[in-house]
């Protein structure tokens, strides 16, 4: 062989060994926190024309991450999400070989940029106490999954914090100090929750996908109060979140200024006309056709990111049963019958096809 071929021989391997590796850390997720839900009222979800359990039907088509949220007790506006019930999901995935992302909202119920609302029963605590509680139920919350064997993988401080958590007290911009409080609580919570196994990496998630200007605001600021994580969080939904190519210059401006790794937390399309997206042009027709370009040409811009920094995708949600407007981003038609969509992770996981007869 010639030094020529040999040198190039020896790039392809290594190219191809990257490739594999990535491929290997990457998170094909979804957030199914309200599978078991859809599941335990009757809906049935199909693949195809076959019926299975949901967890079942995503692990076949490559998904090797779940993200599960948890609310703090008690759960308001009929919401599932638990301790025992999202302990009863983490189980569920384990058997089937999943990892496992927990996102801790720090309120009774929804938290995002919107709203981040104080639990009630934490609402007359001093900032001092409530950054205390802070700590104590993010200790005890990782503990309880730890000592049920489904330790998470990783753990979000906090659902879409651009905003801040526990408002008034924490809210952003003006109240970046007592933020930071209880963030470092929380990171410190995870740590004591762990005990002596290996604790999970902590991810800091935001909603904008698509702004560098915001993106630099927020983690510049972050950064001043010495908080260690591991993980930038994304949301991007392309009717609030700029254009795909807005994400894909966030994702190289976050990848070349803070060295860490990111993921694409929530992201989701319609696959027919929905509320949130009316008036709003998109990148492809709200179609199940759509909608699995969507996610198709979102994996590639995510794979492009330098230095290989994005780690994942995680759809919010794919399977919600009969959850209203939800339906519209669901992997699923409201029959329970799937969408093209599903199939999209199948050529990055699923081997090719042998052709040589064996």
């Amino acid at each position: 062989m010639s030094l020529r071929a040999s040198i190039l021989l020896s790039l392809l391997l290594a190219s191809f060994a990257g490739a594999t590796a990535h491929a290997v850390d990457f998170a094909f997720g979804a957030d199914l926190s309200f599978l078991k839900q859809a599941e335990d009222r009757g809906k049935i979800f199909k693949d195809g024309t076959n019926a299975a359990p949901g967890l079942e039907i995503f692990r076949n088509h490559g998904y090797n991450w779940i993200r599960l949220r948890v609310f703090v007790e008690p759960v308001s506006n009929n919401l599932p999400n638990d301790l025992q019930y999202t302990l009863a999901m983490a189980q569920d995935a384990k058997k089937l070989g999943y990892k496992f992302l927990l996102d801790l909202h720090y309120a009774n119920s929804w938290a995002d940029p919107g709203k981040q609302p104080t639990p009630g029963t934490w609402m007359d605590l001093s900032h001092k106490e409530r950054t205390k509680k802070v700590f104590t139920y993010t200790r005890d919350t990782i503990a309880a999954f730890r000592e049920a064997g489904v330790l998470p993988a990783m753990v979000q401080v906090g659902n879409e914090v651009t905003h801040g958590v526990l408002w008034p007290d924490g809210s952003l911009p003006k109240n970046w100090d007592n933020f930071a409080d209880y963030i470092r609580a929380g990171v410190k919570g995870v740590a004591a929750g762990s005990g002596k196994a290996p604790q999970p990496k902590i991810m800091i998630h935001i909603d904008q996908g698509g702004s560098i200007a915001k993106t630099k605001y927020f983690f510049d600021k972050l950064n001043r109060y010495k908080i260690p994580y591991d993980v930038i969080g994304f949301s991007y939904y392309p009717w609030w979140h700029g254009t795909l190519m807005d994400l894909r210059d966030n994702l190289a401006f976050t990848a070349n200024t803070y060295r860490k790794d990111i993921i694409i937390v929530e992201t989701a399309y319609n696959w027919r006309p929905a509320r949130e997206s009316a008036d709003r042009s998109g990148p492809f027709p709200e179609s199940p056709e759509g909608q699995r370009d969507f996610l198709d040409e979102l994996t590639r811009i995510a794979l492009q990111t330098p230095d290989q920094r994005c780690k994942g995708i995680f759809w919010w949600e794919p399977a919600v049963g009969n959850r209203g407007n939800l339906v519209s981003r669901s992997f699923f038609d409201e029959d329970g019958n799937s969408l093209p969509v599903l199939n999209v992770f199948d050529k990055y996981t699923r081997p090719k096809p042998r052709t040589d007869g064996q």
